[in-house]
Formats: C-alpha cells, sequence, structure tokens
C-alpha cells in the first residue's frame, strides 16, 4: 500500500481529485450555479429574441428551406436550437458561466456567437450544397444575436453584482508565508466586503490538518501566496474545485496552473481567480462514461484478436495466456491489472538478479532493452502494446481510466518520494502522457512523474483525446516500446 496517502485519502475523499463532492455545497458554489444558470438563460433568450427578430424580417423576403427544418418548438425552428445548443456548450468550454464581467469576456462571447454562424453556414453548405439559408435570415440572426447577447449579459451581470452587494460579506482563508500573514490579513480586513475566516501558512498547506481547515471554515474564497507547487499544483487547485471553493493565486504563485486563471483584482490585490465551472464534475462524469462506453466496444471488435493472441501464448510457450500483478492505483489502493503474458512464468523471480542491468539511473522503474525473460511472442506484443488490451477489463471495473498515469508495481511505489505520490490521486490509465512523451526513452523517474503532474493540473477532455490520438499513433509505429 501507499506508505504515504494523499490528503483526499486522509480526508476520506475515496473519489478521483477531478470528480465533484456532492457531501459539500458551500454557498460560494450556489452562488456560481445561480450565475451560471441567469446566464444560460440570457443567452438563451438573447438568440431567441434575434431569431424571432429575423424570422419577422425575413417573412418579406424567403422562408427557411423545408429541407433545414427537422423539427419546431416553442415556435422555433431546429436550426436555432442547434444554435443555442453549439452556443452553451462553447461558452461553457470558455468558461463564461462562471464569473464574467470583465470587457474581454463579452468580447470573447461575441466573437464566439460569431463563429459559431460562420461554421453552421459550412457544415449546411456541406449537409446539401444546392440549399441555401436566405441571406436576409442569415444576416439578421448573426447581427441581431451578437449585439442581443452582448447586452443580455450586461444587464444581467449588472443585477447579480447588485445581488452581490447586498448579501453577506466574502468570507476568506489565507495560505501565505508566515511574514506574509499579517499583511495580507490587515489588507483584506480594510475591505468591508471582505472577511478572514481562517489562515494557514504555506509551508504546510499541503497537509491534511489545513485542508480540513479549509473544509471546516467553508471559505467562499481562498487566497494563496507562494504555495508548493509540488504537491498543490496538483491537489489545492482539484480540491478545492471539487468542493465549488474559489481559488485565488497571488502573483509569486503565477506559475502554478496558471492558464486556469482570471486576472483579478481582490482587495486592492492583484490575483488569479481559479474557480469550478458550472458544469462541475460533469466534463470527469464524462470521461468515465467515455471510458466504459469505448471499452466495452473495444472488447467486442478485438474479441477475435484476444483469441488469436491467447491461442499464440498458449502455444509457443508453457504458462498461463494473462499475467497479473499487484499494482497501486487510486489513493495507493492495491488491485490487480491484467495483462498478455510476455514473459517466462518464472519472471517475478528472475528479476532480482537483473536489477543491476536496470537502465533508469534512479531505480524506481525497471526497465532493460534486451529482457532475457521476454519470450518469442511477447517480444511481439510489446513491441505493438497489444499486451495492455486485457487492461480493458480493468476498466470496466472501475480500477484503471483509458487514459491517466500508467500504475506501477508495488516494487516501484516503494521506492517512491513523498511528492511522486500526488499522481496516485487520479485514476491510472491504460496510456498516459509520458507514455506518449518518450515512453522508454525517458530514464529518470522524476522525469516521468512531472509529465504525470502536468497532466494532471491540464487535464481536459481534449487532452484524454489527444493521447489517445497519440497513442494510437506510437503504437502502430512502434516507437519506444520494448
Amino acid at each position: 500500500m501507499n506508505p504515504h496517502p494523499t490528503n483526499v485519502q486522509k480526508l476520506g475523499l475515496q473519489a478521483d481529485i477531478r470528480a465533484s463532492r456532492k457531501h459539500c455545497q458551500p454557498q460560494s458554489l450556489k452562488r456560481t450555479r445561480i450565475r451560471g444558470i441567469s446566464l444560460v438563460c440570457a443567452d438563451i433568450s438573447a438568440i431567441a429574441i434575434a431569431w424571432k427578430l429575423a424570422q419577422f424580417l425575413n417573412q418579406f423576403y424567403s422562408p427557411i428551406p423545408h429541407a433545414f427544418i427537422w423539427w419546431t418548438w416553442l415556435g422555433l425552428p431546429s436550426l436555432f436550437w442547434l444554435l443555442v445548443f453549439s452556443t452553451v456548450v462553447t461558452f461553457a468550454h470558455y468558461r463564461l458561466y462562471s464569473r464574467t464581467s470583465a470587457v474581454k469576456d463579452y468580447a470573447k462571447a461575441t466573437q464566439l456567437v460569431s463563429y459559431i454562424y460562420l461554421s453552421s453556414l459550412i457544415l449546411f453548405y456541406f449537409y446539401d450544397p444546392h440549399l441555401n439559408l436566405p441571406r436576409s435570415l442569415f444576416l439578421s440572426a448573426w447581427l441581431g444575436s451578437v449585439l442581443s447577447v452582448f447586452l443580455f449579459r450586461l444587464l444581467t451581470n449588472l443585477l447579480l453584482t447588485k445581488l452581490d452587494t447586498w448579501n453577506s460579506a466574502t468570507t476568506v482563508f489565507l495560505i501565505a508565508p508566515a511574514q506574509r500573514l499579517k499583511t495580507l490579513s490587515q489588507i483584506v480586513d480594510q475591505q468591508h466586503d471582505y472577511r478572514i475566516v481562517g489562515a494557514a501558512i504555506a509551508s504546510t498547506a499541503h497537509s491534511p490538518a489545513i485542508l480540513q481547515s479549509i473544509l471546516r471554515h467553508r471559505p467562499k474564497e481562498v487566497l494563496a501566496e507562494e504555495i508548493p507547487n509540488a504537491e498543490l499544483a496538483s491537489s489545492l487547485f482539484w480540491q478545492l474545485r471539487s468542493v465549488g471553493i474559489v481559488l485565488r493565486l497571488l502573483p509569486s504563485s503565477r506559475e502554478m496552473i496558471y492558464r486556469r486563471g482570471i486576472p483579478e483584482i481582490f482587495a486592492s490585490l492583484p490575483t488569479l481567480r481559479i474557480e469550478s465551472s458550472f458544469f462541475r464534475g460533469f466534463d470527469y462524469r464524462l470521461k468515465r462514461w467515455f471510458d466504459l462506453v469505448l471499452s466495452v466496444v473495444a472488447i467486442v471488435m478485438l474479441s477475435p484478436l484476444f483469441l488469436g493472441i491467447a491461442i499464440a501464448i498458449k502455444t509457443s510457450s508453457a504458462g498461463p495466456v494473462f499475467f497479473r500483478q499487484e499494482r497501486t492505483g487510486l489513493h495507493g489502493k492495491v488491485f490487480h491489472v491484467w495483462k498478455f503474458r510476455t514473459m517466462v512464468i518464472n519472471a517475478p523471480e528472475l528479476q532480482a538478479s537483473l536489477e543491476k542491468r536496470n537502465e533508469n539511473a534512479d531505480g524506481v522503474m525497471f526497465k532493460i532493452e534486451s529482457d532475457p525473460r521476454i519470450t518469442a511472442i511477447g517480444k511481439l506484443l510489446r513491441r505493438t502494446s497489444l499486451d495492455e488490451l486485457p487492461q480493458l477489463f480493468n476498466v470496466l471495473l472501475g480500477q484503471m481510466s483509458l487514459v491517466g498515469p500508467r500504475p506501477l508495481p508495488l516494487r516501484d511505489t516503494s521506492l517512491f518520494k513523498p511528492w511522486h505520490h500526488v499522481r496516485h490521486q487520479v485514476l491510472p490509465g491504460i496510456t498516459g502522457l509520458w507514455q506518449v512523451s518518450g515512453r522508454a526513452n525517458i530514464k529518470t523517474f522524476d522525469d516521468a512523474i512531472r509529465l504525470d503532474l502536468h497532466y494532471i493540473d491540464n487535464w481536459s477532455l481534449n487532452l484524454d483525446l489527444e493521447i489517445l490520438l497519440e497513442t494510437i499513433k506510437i503504437v502502430c509505429l512502434g516507437k519506444g516500446a520494448y
């Protein structure tokens, strides 16, 4: 087992840190959801008014071709509802349903609306090149949507800001170096809209006790300065995000997950605001649904290949078809990973005599290029990574994901440094960032861990898709595998 349990493990939160925490719903999360729902309604209303106006104007010219009207609901055609769906999803992706009072956010919203309209024009052309949307309808709906979305968002944000001023002061938890706590506390206390409810020294911010203190005080926001990178870059953001608490980073912490932050002045201090999205946790649930569906499809489609590999292994060497090994998974929990057997049956006993040939300088991972334990058919399976296919069943059991840090043997995790265990806060995967960034060419485990932390810090569904596509490319080329 993991001798260095993570913050989440000690607090009893056994889910992946990217998942939402249903048992903790602070007031800040309710405000975020109210803001998000209000803005979604404002966007839908704005586009609906623009379309109603465009339909009224267009009746004097030419109607929408019937080939583009698949259904009508509430007096609006299917094109409108498809456009609304695309707009809401795109705005959510660009985090325009959180705090969107900056001028650049209004510009981004109108820019995205224009991109969606132009993209729809291209898609409809490929759908049927002989049919064209009436230019009068397209131009009036486009310009009307741009203008109405801007105005409705502006009015909605003004109303929400006014309502916020009637609420109680924003509660803040401070994390900073000891010598800075008093100064920051005085600065924040001078603002009547903010109230300090707790504080912690930055050097101890990664401890379970501090996270427990944050959850106990239930602040609306956490203001942090100079927090340790190794532990917190991959845990504080996700842990606070999972319970809906806003994280603000002072410029000294800009190097940490900087791309997720929104520059904003807070109590006269320049900060980066990092908060949970309107669809908090839905992206992770979508990832798990994708894992399950794709695994089932892959197992069904590849079943003839499974059978062929099993026959080849059984007829080429003595021993079972599958190899089962204990690996360290989510929050240090040990589980059995399944692979097609590629080595002789006494391979684990022979490893001790081969340790001196380990090509990894730090000795954490065991890897040698010409491993004498590998069978003839095993070399082919490893070169093509087909030996990993049975791990699709681990995915179905919820022990692994398609994409994530690779689960390592207990022999490897027993040699971990404390900060290495951050990777265990997310579900392990069949493939990961280090597998598509050099695989066997990575010689030190610290370099591999940094890739894992980069993956966790910057995780998104798009990143998972990129890693899957790159994995397919690398497997086809047999690059870096042995």
